[in-house]
């Protein structure tokens, strides 16, 4: 077992990495002082493998666990689904200290944390993360919500978990096209912040990509530190740290709004994205080519897309302008200087962005 502190004063909280460790779930969150009627969301995939595997643990320590089952993909991150929830909660009759799992991946964490932040006005609640995108990223740092049809994560809230426990052993039951997509994630913590990290994956690409336990906690563990460390210093993108987060981001979203997410798993788009800004970055004489093609040769090697044929420049550029990370309506890209080193570039043109197609 693994543990990392995020430090953020009375809302600090743990990160557990271990493996089978669902089935002490209900001891865990009788320690943090939880009690009484617990939401567990998922959806149906992932209640199949976990779903009575966690009210049975929830049930010996004297929880009342509820299973609340949404449909599982992208395009049901709306209004609507938490909407659905709000209306279990309420037939349900959940009080203030009442709380929500959010057992699955990243459309899971986000849906549930936004329902948690704003029902009652705030109850707590907890991410079991179950893929490998969700382990590394989104079940960390409290970025909550949902998407509206001009953008991805327009409408949502900060609001952190009061524990994050993370299980590898959940990644045996994902398709392999999942766990390669949240490989991109990782990814873009080399990148953005451990050339050792980086350097780490391109020598053990082959033991990552069979789920070899040692090579798993590694990079689990490193990429959770980084966005501990990140978001403990910018919690809600004030300082502009955690702008760094979204390396390969703005891109990634725009295509997967034009995709209608529907093309392209979420790490797939930002593997897209990161190549892109990497190339972006070369264009502006931020980096040396070398940089580029390193991000690009090895997201090929993992077997993540680098391009997206007949993307629409002008079409993602207005996209683009409806993203969080616009400022003073100028889009800000994430770029690198080097590998570990970024940069939050204001200054380019239109015919910057189509100098890279």
């Amino acid at each position: 077992m693994e543990g990392i502190k995020v430090a953020l004063g009375d809302r600090s909280y743990d990160i557990i990495i271990c493996r089978d460790c669902l089935k002490d779930i209900g001891n865990r969150l009788s320690v943090i002082g939880l009690k009484g009627k617990i939401g567990v969301v998922t959806n149906p995939i992932v209640r199949k493998f976990f779903g009575s595997k966690i009210s049975a643990s929830l049930k010996n320590v004297g929880f009342m666990p509820f299973i609340i089952t949404i449909p599982d993909g992208e395009r049901y991150k709306t209004l609507k689904t938490v909407s659905d929830i709000y209306d279990k909660l309420i037939s349900l009759k959940f009080e203030r200290s009442s709380a929500l799992i959010a057992l699955g991946g990243g459309v899971i964490g986000d849906i549930t944390g936004f329902a948690a932040a704003t029902y009652l006005r705030g109850i707590p609640y907890i991410q079991v993360p179950t893929t490998l995108l969700a382990h590394v990223d989104s079940s960390v740092g409290g970025k909550t919500g949902v998407d509206h049809k001009k953008g991805k994560n327009l409408i949502g809230a900060f609001y952190q978990p009061g524990l994050v426990l993370i299980d590898i052993d959940t990644l045996h039951t994902l398709p392999r096209r999942e766990f390669i997509a949240g490989m991109a994630e990782v990814v873009k913590y080399g990148v953005i912040a451990d050339e050792g990290l980086f350097s780490y994956l391109e020598e053990n690409l082959n033991d990552i990509l069979s789920q070899k336990t040692d090579n798993l906690l590694y990079i689990i563990k490193r990429s959770c530190e980084i966005k501990a460390g990140i978001v403990e210093e910018d919690e809600r993108e004030v300082s502009g740290r955690r702008a760094l987060l979204n390396f390969g981001h703005t891109f990634g979203h725009a295509i997967e709004t034009i995709t209608g997410y529907k093309k392209f798993k979420h790490g797939e788009a930002v593997a897209i994205g990161m190549a892109l800004a990497a190339k972006l970055a070369v264009h502006l004489n931020l980096c040396h080519y070398d940089v580029y093609k390193r991000i690009n040769d090895l997201l090929n090697r993992i077997g993540l897309p680098t391009e997206m044929p007949g993307l629409r420049i002008k079409e993602a550029v207005k996209i683009m302008q409806h993203d969080k990370k616009v400022s003073r309506g100028k889009i800000r890209f994430i770029l690198p200087e080097r590998i570990g080193k970024m940069s939050v570039c204001a200054d380019w043109k239109i015919e910057d962005i189509k100098g890279i197609f």
